[in-house]
């Protein structure tokens, strides 16, 4: 393992950041090995992607020292300590960067699809898979590479990217509010996403292209949509990128078995892949099919007051069944909300008293309905 510090551009006088990323493997130049990069807590505050992650360096730290690693994984278990430094009255803010009021996890600014085919387009094989796919993540790389952050927060998002350019697996850990485990991947990621998804039981699979947000793991495997459709069928391009965001159940669920188990999961799926050498566990059963997230139904409140919430997160819903009541402590009135989907309730908010209008829960859904931007802010 070694380990690299990037530096961040400062923010004011007198200040200085640097994002700390560990690399295990040796990268090989055929591409026979895959590369696997995986980052924890891009929302600052979504602390058991961390958690999950520290286990899992230490589990990488033994494989390697015991000659197992095959292929290259690099990992960032703080990928945001911009974030990490933001604090209101005591309160945690590490969704949204202060200065600009930005999402840390959203509008990634990959290289255009067509700029990249131009600068590939004198070395393309029209024979060679393999060769094409180096040659397009070296030029992301290169691309990437000749960008100028203007700022601290533009420098922590191109150093990410920059870590990430020439990895064939992509993993962001996150985590929700109050949630079961479940994960965000495409359909083109799917099939090779879903041992995974076995691994750690995920309670809920929401499968997008394009959800509209461009947010970290999407744009790697847009990009290679994009690449995919200029170049045409006729130039073999080799796999997909394999990118999916997972997220650690709730912001409370920092434990240590959680995030053994997770970092276990992750470590299953990289020998499945074989960028560890060994034999994976044998594959659990998948605990709930993926569906659309253009099925998810998005819980508001329809009036303002106490929530009480009369389903447990995880819980498999029927159309009909009540998902929390709302009480106006003033006038007495309890008003239910019920779901109109039948699926798992996998995220809630946490908190107990809201305005009308607020963005409260999200059930699973198999037929897709929703159309636009299908992620919050």
């Amino acid at each position: 393992m070694h380990m690299k510090c990037t530096p961040l551009v400062p923010a004011s006088l007198g200040t200085t950041r640097e994002l700390v990323s560990f690399h295990f493997g040796a990268s090989t130049a055929s591409g026979a090995q895959e590369k696997g990069y995986i980052q924890a807590s891009l929302h600052a505050d979504e602390t058991p992607a961390m958690l999950t992650a520290w286990r899992l360096k230490q589990r990488l730290i033994e494989l390697e020292a015991s000659g197992r690693m095959r292929g290259e994984v690099v990992l960032v278990p703080v990928a945001n300590p911009i974030g990490l430094s933001q604090h209101v009255l005591g309160q945690f803010i590490g969704r949204f960067e202060s200065n600009s009021g930005h999402n840390f996890n959203r509008n990634f600014p990959m290289p255009p699809a067509s700029a990249l085919i131009e600068r590939i387009r004198p070395r393309v094989s029209h024979t060679d898979a393999t060769h094409n796919k180096l040659l397009l993540r070296t030029a992301v790389r290169d691309m990437l590479g000749e960008m100028t952050a203007r700022n601290e927060f533009e420098s922590l998002r191109l150093a990410l990217l920059r870590l990430a350019s020439e990895a064939d697996i992509v993993l962001d850990l996150h985590c929700s509010l109050e949630a079961t485990m479940h994960l965000y991947t495409s359909p083109a990621s799917w099939p090779a996403i879903e041992p995974l998804a076995r691994y750690l039981g995920a309670n809920g699979v929401l499968l997008a292209t394009d959800s509209g947000g461009q947010s970290f793991d999407e744009i790697h495997a847009l990009l290679w949509n994009e690449v995919r459709a200029l170049l045409g069928e006729r130039v073999p391009l080799g796999a997909p990128n394999i990118a999916a965001t997972l997220e650690h159940r709730g912001q409370r669920d920092v434990d240590y078995e959680h995030a053994s188990n997770d970092a276990d999961a992750i470590v299953d799926f990289l020998i499945a892949r074989g960028v560890i050498e060994g034999e994976a566990r044998e594959l659990p059963p998948l605990a709930q099919a993926a569906t659309p997230l253009a099925g998810s139904e998005q819980l508001t409140a329809p009036v303002s007051g106490v929530v009480v919430y009369r389903a447990q997160v995880g819980a498999m819903l029927k159309t009909g069944d009540a998902v929390f009541d709302i009480i106006d402590p003033l006038t007495d009135v309890v008003t239910t909300v019920t779901t109109k989907n039948d699926g798992v309730f996998y995220m809630r908010r946490a908190i107990r008293f809201v305005h009308a209008g607020a963005p409260i829960g999200r059930i699973t859904g198999a037929q897709a309905f929703r159309t636009g931007v299908l992620i919050g802010a």
